[in-house]
């Protein structure tokens, strides 16, 4: 559950502003402030229910925006390139830190 949680605000990092008020509302309440299901719809006078599946389609957005776009992926894979780049710096092996360079670039 705390992989799935962990992965889920990263997505929501990355894609919050795709997303509507209210799904932003919904999101930041349930994850990153802990709130229950009916906590969250007793502050909104809607079912818990419908704070389920608004939560649940909203997931699946945020999952589906990075299969498209991978800002996450992108910004994973240039954080080990770039900590890569700086040890091999400190050995100050020019011909990898070129590759790395290289390689960095190519993400975008």
């Amino acid at each position: 559950m705390l992989e799935k949680t962990t992965q889920v605000n990263f997505l929501y990092d990355f894609y919050q502003s795709l997303l509507t008020d209210k799904q932003r509302e919904y999101m930041e309440l349930y994850y990153l402030e802990d709130y229950s299901l009916g906590e969250i719809s007793e502050v909104f006078d809607v079912s818990r229910q419908a704070i389920y599946d608004n939560v649940r389609r909203t997931e699946a957005m945020l999952k589906n925006y990075e299969e498209k776009l991978k800002l996450h992926e992108k910004f994973v894979k240039r954080q080990s390139l770039i900590d890569e780049l700086a040890e091999t710096a400190l050995e100050k092996d020019q011909e990898k830190v070129l590759e790395l360079i290289k390689q960095l670039k190519e993400l975008d």
